[in-house]
C-alpha cells in the first residue's frame, strides 16, 4: 500500500484519501496509541490554520486520540511553530498540525511534533504508518471513564505572543518602523500584527482576513508582489511575509527589492558569528541555497554545511552536529536556541533586530551577499528511474559539471512531493547556466518524459 507519510507529513486534496476524515481519525487513533505505550496516558495537542477544511479533520483527529483514552487540547488557528512550542510548553506527548503550508486552500495536510517540538524521525512515522495500516489496534476501545476528554486552550494565541516577544532584546523596540506585514490569510493572521505592534512598531497589516478559501491566495510568501507595492506605496521601512502555516518569511527591502531566505541567512549568520552565538561558525543550508550564501559566509570565516531539500533534513544536520543555526531559500529559517523548527516571526524579529542594532537599513545589510545566476527547471516524468542507471543522462550532467568546474554547480533530484525531475545549474554567467540546464533537461526528456519522443 502507497505510504501515507511523505516528505512532510500526510498531504492531500482535503475530502480525498488520504486528506479524508477517515484516514485522519485514524491517524489521531494510531499517534495517541503510539505515544501513549511510551508515556502512559498524556495529551495530545492539535492546531490548525485558516482553511476551511481545518474543521473537518481536527474533528476527526479529536476523535480519534479521546477514542484510544487520551486528552485531547486544541488550539484552533495557530502557526505551525506556534503548535510547537505549545506542545512543549504543555509537557504533552504530541503535537499534531492541520496544514498544507504554502499550498492552495482546497489542499491540507497533517504533520506530527514529539512532546521535545521536534518533527518526528523517519522511524516513528513507520511505526504510526504501519499501525494504521496493519488494523493491530482496530479493536482497542477503552469505554466508561478511560475514554479521553476534549480541551480547549483558549489563551494560546496569547501565550505564544509573549513566547513571540521574548526573543527579542528587552532594551530594544520597533519604534518608529513602518512595516508591511502579509499575513497570507493563514495562520499568522493574529499572531504576527499584534507582535510587530506590541513592540512599539506602525504596523500596515495585509492578508488578514481568512475565510477559509483565500489563503496563500495571491498573497504570502509566495506572491510577493503586492507586498512590494505596498511597501513602495506607504513608505515602509520593510515588508514581511509569511507562508499560510507561518514557518517561512520572506522580506521586500525599502526599495521595493525581494529579500529570500538565503540572504536572511547571510545578513543573520554574520551578525551571529559577530556576536559569538554561532555554534561551529557554521550554518546549515541546503543544496538548493545560492553559492553566493558560501561565498558570502566564508569571507567572515563561516563555515556552509549542506542537506538535501527539506527543513526536516537541515534541523537533523543542526542536531546531529551541535550546530544552532539554518535554514532554506524559501525562507524557512531555525533558530534553534529560540525554536525546534522555523519560526517566521522569530526570523522577523532576528532580522530587525540586527537592523535596529547596526542602524541600517535591510538594503543596506545585503550588501555583500551577490547571489550567482541560477537557472531551474523541472521535467515531468512517467516513473522515477534511477539516475545512476541512465548513462548518457549521468555523461550529459558530468559534462556541465566539469565545464563549470568549482565556478558553479549542478543539483539533479527527484520531487518528494510530485512526478518530476528537478534541475538547478548554477554559475558566474547566466546565458551559459540557461543553456546547460536546457541541454539537461533534453536528455531528461528522452529518457523519463511522459510524452515519449520519435
Amino acid at each position: 500500500m502507497k505510504r501515507l507519510f511523505g516528505t512532510d507529513g500526510v498531504r492531500g486534496v482535503a475530502n480525498v484519501y488520504p486528506m479524508t476524515s477517515e484516514v485522519a481519525l485514524k491517524i489521531g487513533r494510531a499517534v495517541s496509541h503510539v505515544f501513549k505505550e511510551r508515556h502512559g496516558r498524556g495529551r495530545i495537542v492539535v492546531g490548525k490554520d485558516t482553511r476551511l477544511s481545518g474543521y473537518m479533520l481536527e474533528t476527526a483527529i479529536a476523535s480519534g486520540v479521546c477514542s484510544i483514552g487520551l486528552d485531547v487540547w486544541l488550539v484552533g488557528p495557530l502557526p505551525t511553530p506556534g503548535i510547537a512550542f505549545i506542545t512543549r510548553s504543555m509537557r504533552a506527548d504530541a503535537g499534531v498540525v492541520i496544514s498544507a503550508s504554502h499550498n492552495p486552500y482546497q489542499d491540507n495536510g497533517i504533520k506530527i511534533f514529539s512532546g521535545e517540538g521536534f518533527k518526528l524521525p523517519d522511524e516513528l512515522e513507520s511505526e504510526i504508518e504501519r499501525t494504521i495500516m496493519d488494523g493491530s489496534i482496530d479493536q482497542l476501545r477503552p469505554v466508561a471513564s478511560e475514554v479521553g476528554k476534549a480541551h480547549r486552550i483558549d489563551d494560546a494565541v496569547g501565550r505564544y505572543i509573549v513566547f513571540l516577544k521574548n526573543t527579542f532584546p528587552q532594551e530594544l523596540s520597533l519604534t518608529g518602523l513602518r512595516l508591511v506585514v502579509d499575513c497570507a490569510h493563514g495562520a499568522t493572521y493574529k499572531v504576527a500584527p499584534a507582535v510587530f505592534e506590541e513592540l512599539g512598531a506602525h504596523v500596515v497589516p495585509y492578508g488578514v482576513e481568512p475565510d477559509g478559501e483565500n489563503i496563500n491566495k495571491e498573497c504570502g510568501s509566495l506572491y510577493p508582489n503586492a507586498l512590494r507595492e505596498l511597501v513602495l506605496d506607504k513608505n515602509a521601512h520593510v515588508g514581511v511575509a509569511f507562508d499560510g502555516d507561518g514557518d517561512r518569511v520572506l522580506f521586500v527591502d525599502e526599495k521595493g527589492e525581494i529579500v529570500d531566505g538565503d540572504t536572511l541567512m547571510a545578513i543573520c549568520g554574520r551578525y551571529l558569528r559577530e556576536k559569538s552565538c554561532l555554534k561551529r561558525n557554521t550554518v546549515v543550508a541546503t543544496i538548493a541555497s545560492n553559492m553566493g550564501l558560501d561565498v558570502c559566509l566564508k569571507r567572515d570565516g563561516i563555515r556552509v554545511v549542506r542537506t538535501d531539500v527539506g527543513d526536516r533534513y537541515v534541523l537533523e544536520r543542526m542536531l546531529q552536529d551541535g550546530f544552532n543555526f539554518g535554514g532554506e531559500k524559501s525562507g524557512h529559517v531555525v533558530f534553534l536556541d529560540h525554536n525546534t523548527t522555523g519560526d517566521g516571526v522569530v526570523t522577523a524579529l532576528k532580522v530587525l533586530n540586527v537592523m535596529i542594532e547596526k542602524g541600517a537599513s535591510l538594503h543596506d545589510l545585503k550588501k555583500g551577499f551577490d547571489e550567482f545566476p541560477q537557472v531551474e527547471l523541472n521535467v515531468r516524468v512517467r516513473e522515477k528511474k534511477p539516475l545512476n542507471k541512465l548513462p548518457e543522462f549521468q555523461k550529459t550532467v558530468e559534462g556541465v559539471e566539469k565545464a563549470l568546474k568549482n565556478k558553479g554547480r549542478v543539483v539533479v533530484r527527484y520531487s518528494g512531493t510530485e512526478m518530476l525531475l528537478r534541475i538547478m545549474v548554477e554559475g558566474k554567467n547566466h546565458d551559459q547556466v540557461k543553456s546547460y540546464a536546457h541541454e539537461i533537461g533534453e536528455v531528461a526528456r528522452r529518457y523519463l518524459s511522459e510524452t515519449k519522443h520519435a
